[in-house]
């Protein structure tokens, strides 16, 4: 896909007071797909995200012989990322084809859930994906699908490309490590009502683990009943997946950015539908780190408003374990600050779209801001910014949050923009809300 040229980013609005309609949230979205693919009979879903990974899931389950009709699979992609609608008709926990071709593109979640759910069909699928994807690990959940009884060619497969030589899964016990990818977990477990008997899954060390409860909260909303210890251990009956009517949360990720402008505006920015409590993402638990560096959370029937603080922003130490994908945009406010940011718990970022840690050390150096990482961590000092060009390795999280850092940054360049279409194509259309008038 042939790059755009890059985007500068001008300083936030003076009177900044934004309400900001985000696009569906990419993981509820392609859990969504694969639950009503699984189910039996047609589900709605509604609000489904209109973006690169959402399009590859549902051109994956095309290629396995689902069969969907909406506007998320129109050709043309809509560039607000704005609400859709995809009727798909379920299979009952069939894969329909028996011999596929699946193209991932950098979709993870499409490789991975996928991946597990074909295990638990009977056939041959071929996966493959972009140069980016294939270098993602995929080698625990192979192991585990192998105990499980599928088999893969090449047989010592650990990354893409491979094909799942798919025979049904066996069930019983599974011990599966956590500390990669909470993907894993989920892909596992969305597969597992397919088995032959319960499935008793042991996890070591997980990671993300509000992922895990957004697997296990929508299948049980797709009539699905999993059982668990904590975060340990999952115990999950062979049941089918019954057709719902959906709708799709607006993304608390995409969202992040635009409470980050907020809080280094200072200002007040508002995002609809978005939940603090009660939701399925635990990428709220952001408005936590925003609130104890100073910031006003209000949470009401109108959805979430941010409003910074009127003097500097809070230094602080804080463990992102469980929301990763929010600690760029921490990153971002951190040379803000009127003391140094440290976030822990962070060493599987390394292995996502970029090493996310030297990507985010990289871009803050550019812009004359001190940091030191570690394995699993980042430290940022406060300290006076300037210009510089941003290369976000492909990799939209990059892109997106040094755009918070060039609203209080003149001269700051985002390279190759257009990697945001990944989880939210519309993005720097949205980000005109807040940024000063050209």
């Amino acid at each position: 896909m042939t790059k755009l040229a890059p985007r500068s980013i001008r300083p936030v609005r003076l009177d900044l007071d934004a309400v900001v309609r985000i696009p569906g949230s990419k993981s509820i979205t392609n859990r969504a797909l694969l639950l009503a693919a699984l189910a039996g009979g047609r589900s709605s879903l509604e609000g489904v995200l209109d973006a690169d990974d959402t399009r590859a899931f549902a051109g994956a389950l095309r290629c396995l012989g689902f069969q969907a009709a909406g506007t998320l699979l129109d050709d043309a992609p809509k560039e607000d990322g704005g609400a859709r609608r995809l009727d798909v008709d379920g299979a009952a926990g069939r894969i329909p084809a028996r011999e596929a071709a699946v193209w991932c593109a950098d979709a993870g979640t499409a490789a991975r859930f996928l991946v597990a759910a074909c295990a638990a069909g009977r056939g041959r699928y071929a996966f493959d994906a972009s140069a980016q994807l294939r270098r993602r690990p995929m080698g625990p959940l192979l192991d585990a699908l192998r105990a499980q009884g599928a088999a893969f060619e090449p047989a010592a497969a650990r990354a893409l490309p491979f094909t799942v030589v798919a025979d049904g899964l066996a069930g019983g016990r599974l011990e599966l490590p956590g500390s990669v990818s909470s993907q894993f977990v989920s892909a596992l477990l969305l597969a597992a009502p397919l088995a032959r008997v319960p499935l008793t899954l042991a996890v070591q060390g997980l990671v993300s683990r509000p992922y895990v409860d957004m697997t296990l909260a929508m299948m049980r909303q797709f009539g699905v009943a999993p059982e668990r210890d904590g975060y340990s251990s999952f115990r999950v009956v062979p049941s089918g997946y019954v057709a719902q009517r959906y709708v799709v949360e607006p993304d608390a990720s995409t969202a992040s950015y635009f409470f980050g402008a907020a809080a280094v505006g200072p200002g007040r920015v508002t995002v609809p539908g978005l939940r603090r409590r009660g939701g399925l993402q635990g990428d709220v638990g952001f408005l936590d780190v925003l609130e104890a560096m100073g910031c006003r959370i209000t949470d009401g029937a109108g959805g979430i408003t941010v409003e910074g603080p009127a003097t500097s922003l809070a230094g602080l130490t804080v463990d992102m374990a469980d929301i990763p994908d929010t600690f760029m945009t921490l990153a971002a406010i951190a040379p803000f600050a009127a003391g140094p940011v440290t976030v822990t718990g962070i060493g599987n970022v390394r292995l996502k779209e970029s090493d996310r840690i030297a990507a985010v050390e990289e871009g803050l150096r550019r812009v004359g801001v001190r940091c030191a990482s570690g394995p699993d961590h980042l430290r940022v000092f406060p300290g006076a910014t300037h210009g510089g060009v941003i290369d976000p390795h492909g990799d939209h999280r990059i892109a997106m949050s040094f755009s918070v850092l060039g609203l209080r940054t003149p001269g700051v360049v985002i390279e190759d923009p257009g990697c945001v279409r990944k989880t939210c194509p519309g993005f720097f259309t949205l980000w005109e809300q807040i940024e000063a008038e050209p």
